[in-house]
């Protein structure tokens, strides 16, 4: 049976876990999401986000130290519950990741554009074809080696945080916000719905913690990873939540209460604080920081889709999947079909309606189906610790998918404006399509989980 080699450091699983979240494109495109639906109140957004996926986090990482597998969540449920609903879980894992890859693509497409057209090339269309390359290049990096790409995401989203944080402090210092405006960022706003709009803001919270788990699909490739992947992943949750809600409290002062609105509808926040707080030359600078962390982006969630593929291909979806390369040590064959299905989408949609709305509709239903994932693993592991008589922590465990299911009903009641109103039929229609491939291939119904250590 083919099975990875150990080479990875706490480091490169580290690198996977933070490009999947992209913390750069949180700062400079979902935050104003965020607003949109809870208005000046989005810091206590992020806090309640934050909270919520620390405790899905714990769940994680409780079952990496019982399995390190590929498949990630695919394992853990299939563990708890059984290879049939855990076919269903990895199956639903796979459009999370192939819905951020895709998605991504197009925010290196449009901020790609920006920035050359900063610098006096306008490229016009000509996203599309950056998008595309990003795809390719992130594939070509994916098959290649994965130590490589690791320390490369990482050293990408570390310079991108780095410029955000020092525009933050040069906001904080213009501003000089008083402890009203302060105060004002942590409660809920009347003219946003109130709680409502909290919890409509909180899909896109978990849009930005999306991915935090990503790290566990090295659980194969990682040397000791009952260590360095719950490191990897809880380190990660709690950094990017400190980050996010610094930098959404910052947003919210810069633009002020009068210009909410306008915060609300930015294309580029950081780039309009960047010009009126420092220079042209920052907002270029950072608009180049969000390409880069977009294309990370594209690497981390092409790679942990290939993956979860692979897990599958070997638990009898398809074993052509299941190959590893002898001398790279990546799964080849799973890399290329998961390419090919976040290139094929791209090319058909992002060109009708462009780079930023593309990436809101595909991260949209990779976020749909992660909180599905996040409250089928919180609940594993609050059935696991029932079993041990640990009665206590499986209640603490169903904290954090009670929160996520909140948030899921709003999604879909009120029912949300077009298109937005069908993602989540997507998620249905593709969960549908696993149930007809447990039929064609009975044998991931009966699959063995090996632990892979």
């Amino acid at each position: 049976m083919a099975a990875f080699a150990r080479r990875l450091s706490l480091a490169e699983a580290s690198g996977l876990s933070l490009s999947v979240i992209a913390p750069t494109i949180t700062a400079a495109f979902n935050i104003t999401l965020v607003v949109q639906a809870a208005g000046s109140a989005a810091p206590l957004t992020f806090a309640i986000g934050t909270l919520a996926i620390a405790l899905v986090a714990v769940s994680f990482v409780a079952f990496t130290r019982r399995v390190a597998h590929a498949g990630s969540a695919y394992a853990y449920i299939t563990h708890t519950f059984g290879s049939r609903a855990g076919f269903l879980a990895g199956w639903t894992l796979l459009l999370t990741y192939l819905g951020f890859a895709s998605g991504f693509a197009g925010l290196v497409g449009s901020f790609g554009a920006t920035v050359l057209r900063q610098a006096g090339f306008d490229v016009g269309r000509g996203w599309i074809l950056i998008g595309v390359a990003s795809m390719v290049l992130a594939w070509w990096f994916a098959y290649r080696d994965m130590r490589l790409a690791g320390r490369l995401m990482l050293a990408l989203e570390a310079a991108a945080v780095l410029a955000i944080v020092a525009l933050c402090i040069l906001v904080l210092r213009a501003v000089q916000p008083t402890p009203a405006a302060m105060l004002a960022t942590f409660e809920p706003q009347t003219a946003f719905g109130g709680w409502t709009g909290i919890a409509a803001g909180m899909v896109f919270t978990v849009l930005s913690f999306g991915g935090f788990e990503g790290a566990a699909t090295l659980g194969e490739e990682t040397v000791n990873p009952r260590r360095s992947i719950p490191v990897a992943m809880f380190a990660t949750v709690i950094l990017a939540g400190v980050f996010f809600m610094f930098v959404a409290f910052c947003e919210v002062l810069g633009y002020g209460q009068a210009g909410i609105g306008d915060l609300a509808h930015a294309d580029a926040p950081l780039n309009d604080l960047a010009v009126r707080f420092a220079s042209p030359r920052l907002a270029t600078l950072l608009d180049l920081a969000t390409a880069t962390s977009a294309f990370s982006g594209v690497m981390g969630a092409l790679a942990a889709a290939a993956r979860v593929l692979f897990a599958l291909g070997r638990a009898g979806l398809a074993p052509r999947l299941a190959r590893i390369d002898a001398r790279h040590g990546t799964p080849v064959p799973a890399i290329a079909v998961s390419a090919v299905l976040i290139i094929v989408p791209f090319v058909v949609a992002a060109p009708w309606c462009g780079g930023a709305s593309y990436y809101s509709y595909a991260s949209t239903v990779g976020t749909l189906a992660l909180m599905l994932i996040y409250v089928g693993v919180g609940g594993a592991e609050s059935v696991e610790a029932w079993r041990e008589q640990r009665r206590g922590w499986a209640l603490t465990c169903l904290l954090g998918p009670v929160i996520l299911l909140w948030a899921l009903f709003r999604t879909v009641y009120p029912v949300p404006d077009f298109p937005n109103n069908l993602w989540p039929y997507v998620v249905l229609a593709w969960i549908a399509a696993a149930t007809a491939l447990l039929r064609l291939r009975p044998a991931v119904a009966q699959a063995p989980l090996p632990d892979y250590l």
